[in-house]
């Protein structure tokens, strides 16, 4: 490694760049059998987690802005996965349900994270350390 603090391979953004494309690449052919993409999977995962979410809790959770969520919400409820409701207790608010079609796709799912990490030929205590020091790394850019 060189010494030149521009060098491209010691930067952090670099690696993590190409990290993320690398890991996403992965990802793709699993999900297009479901009909998603990286992150239509992502707001799954989320509605998966914890359903109904308000669109503002939803942002939170995935670090998007609402205007960068709002396509992806609507992407999902025309294929059938979710439905975008006012809130009864809010009517400013929107709730963001999963469909039957979109809870049933869980179990389709659950086949994903191991299917990744046998792809990435990694031992899971690797992969566990290296998703605790991006969580700091996040945090810390925060």
């Amino acid at each position: 490694m060189t010494d030149d603090p521009l060098a491209l391979e010691r930067q952090v953004c670099f690696a993590l760049s190409v990290a993320a494309r690398s890991v996403v690449a992965i990802y793709r052919p699993l999900l297009e059998p479901m009909g998603l993409t990286h992150p239509q999977y992502l707001v799954m995962l989320a509605l998966w987690g914890d359903s109904p979410l308000s669109v503002r809790r939803l942002s939170e959770l995935l670090q998007l802005d609402p205007g960068t969520l709002s396509p992806l919400l609507k992407r999902l409820e025309a294929i059938g996965y979710l439905r975008r409701e006012r809130d009864p207790a809010d009517e400013r608010s929107l709730a963001i349900t999963l469909t039957e079609s979109g809870q049933a796709l869980r179990a389709e799912a659950l086949k994903i994270p191991p299917a990744v990490v046998a792809k990435l030929g990694m031992p899971i205590e690797d992969l566990q350390r290296l998703h605790a020091s991006l969580t700091q790394v996040i945090a810390a850019a925060s």
